[in-house]
């Protein structure tokens, strides 16, 4: 399994989005830091979810990376969030 689809994964089992997208932005990075060879290094979600509505930004990101995982997370550069409610 990807790592994205990974990230989707535990994203859509934790927080059961009503929207999800999970965007490989790797290649748009190629000879900066972080960039490993095949992608998977940089990422964008977009998400949706009920869950998220009632807590303050800093709380939906901790959410979300808790979601997804430490040990997820260590194996990737970059992750932008994009957190509609």
């Amino acid at each position: 399994m990807s790592r994205q689809q990974k990230i989707h994964a535990r994203l859509d089992a934790a927080l059961k989005p009503r929207h999800l997208e999970v965007i490989d932005e790797s290649e748009a990075h190629q000879g900066h830091a972080g960039y490993q060879d095949g992608g998977e290094s940089h990422f964008r979600v977009v998400i949706e979810a009920d869950g998220l509505s009632s807590l303050n930004r800093l709380a939906r990101h901790r959410a979300v990376h808790d979601a997804i995982g430490k040990d997820l997370l260590s194996e990737i550069h970059a992750l932008a969030l994009v957190v509609r409610v």
